[in-house]
């Protein structure tokens, strides 16, 4: 469970940027919050704005702080830098460092990680927590200079301090060396938070999730429920072992095919390996469809997934990520949320997580979206909404929430926020007709 995320010096946002999900006192929609002790968090977090004004960055921000601490110590050889991208339009923020915290819960244990880092090197790093409701380090850096509370692995806390590049995190190296107070930490950013995938991508997720089928059931289900017209699906995946090159399919371009053949010489030329075999995965996904034969009967018709719409394609591909939130109480992380998709199917997926009926492990979703359907809050409570916008004259982008105006519980938000109210909408001059 998310509690909330922080980032600085990262692309457009200059300045410090808060996405809280801790929700404030209002009285409406109470009963979709997630108990958290005597507190309640968000199930939702909406970020609205101009185009450009950095919506975009801070989702980027969040995909960016967890990919790295999930991948640092593989992927941070000896001469690596770090993908951080500061702030550019000064003449002092780009040799700054970019600073990232998140603060969740995992295994009922609330954790406060961040660390600061320049291209060259991780500045600074802390992993704190709250095992017995009270605070507690577990551990500290500053540079190549790493402190720890006094317990009995002192030796092991040496050793791993020791194997820590200056270009890589405190926090993966741990893991990899078996220090479980990391490991129990590290494990929200391994399996509690997803990234939206594209619908470009559905193919390989049913491969993914071939031996799953409540995954491939939650994307027929998700078609139906939606009223697209589908009325059940049928998947066919084929594995097939290749060994020549003349195994490999007759679609596959020709420049990936010497890439492979070349690669399967490697391996037959390998010690104790006689012969070298890949595995290649094909899929056929069918819909089926409503129709009336010559006759006048009503049958079902199949059409390949490739021919039904964008917007269909889209829903199905969020399909199994909302499903592994829902059941896992993990977070969705969705960039554009609407993407051709009507504004009743964006209301129908955020209502999933609004629901207690449906999300009954604390499941949360945070998404940008252009929708100001959403915006009549019948779905989202006002804490729920938040606005990124840009100065034009700086560049900076800023993160706010709409409890900020102290909107008057009746007031129409999609109202105001089309006028420009509150910010983060596009000055357009209007001509007239």
């Amino acid at each position: 469970m998310l509690i909330s995320f922080k980032v600085s010096n990262y692309r457009s946002f200059r300045d410090e940027a808060v996405l809280s999900m801790m929700a404030k006192g209002l009285k409406e929609h109470k009963e979709s919050l997630i108990p958290y002790g005597a507190k309640k968090v968000l199930p939702a977090a909406a970020l609205y704005g101009k185009n450009g004004g950095g919506k975009s960055n801070l989702l980027r921000a969040f995909w960016l702080g967890v990919q790295f601490v999930r991948n640092a110590q593989r992927t941070q050889h000896e001469r690596a830098s770090i993908p951080v991208q500061p702030f550019l339009l000064n003449d002092y923020s780009q040799n700054e460092p970019t600073a990232f915290e998140f603060t969740y819960v995992q295994d009922g244990v609330k954790y406060i990680y961040g660390f600061s880092a320049t291209r060259t090197r991780i500045v600074t790093e802390y992993l704190y927590h709250s095992p017995k409701g009270q605070k507690a380090t577990i551990f500290e850096r500053k540079g190549q200079e790493f402190s720890f509370p006094v317990d009995t692995e002192k030796k092991k806390k040496e050793l791993i301090s020791e194997a820590v590049g200056p270009n890589q995190l405190h926090f993966a190296v741990s893991c990899t060396m078996n220090y479980k107070p990391c490991i129990a930490a590290m494990k929200w950013f391994r399996e509690s938070v997803i990234f939206s995938r594209d619908y470009t991508d559905i193919p390989n997720q049913i491969i993914e999730h071939e031996e799953d089928p409540g995954m491939l059931k939650a994307i027929v289900t998700a078609a139906q429920k939606a009223d697209l017209g589908i009325q059940d699906m049928t998947f066919e995946i084929s594995n097939k072992e290749l060994s020549r090159y003349e195994d490999l399919p007759d679609n596959m371009p020709e420049d990936l095919k010497t890439a492979l053949q070349n690669l399967m010489k490697a391996l037959a030329s390998a010690p104790n390996e006689a012969e070298a075999r890949l595995r290649v995965s094909e899929m056929k996904a069918v819909s089926l469809h409503y129709g009336i034969s010559k006759s006048g009967e009503i049958k079902y018709y199949p059409l390949e997934l490739a021919d039904e719409s964008d917007g269909t394609k889209h829903l199905m591909a969020l399909a199994p990520a909302i499903e592994k939130t829902l059941s896992t109480g993990g977070i969705l992380i969705v960039d554009e949320i609407e993407k051709e998709m009507h504004p009743l199917l964006v209301e129908y997926i955020v209502a999933r997580y609004q629901s207690k009926k449906i999300n009954k492990t604390g499941a949360q979703i945070v998404f940008t979206t252009h929708n100001t359907e959403l915006l009549n809050m019948e779905v989202l409570r006002r804490d729920q909404v938040y606005f990124v916008d840009k100065d034009n004259k700086t560049g900076v982008s800023e993160l706010y929430n709409i409890t900020e105006f102290s909107p008057h519980p009746d007031e129409n938000i999609r109202k105001g926020y089309l006028v420009g109210k509150y910010g983060a909408t596009p000055r357009l001059e209007t001509e007239e007709v």
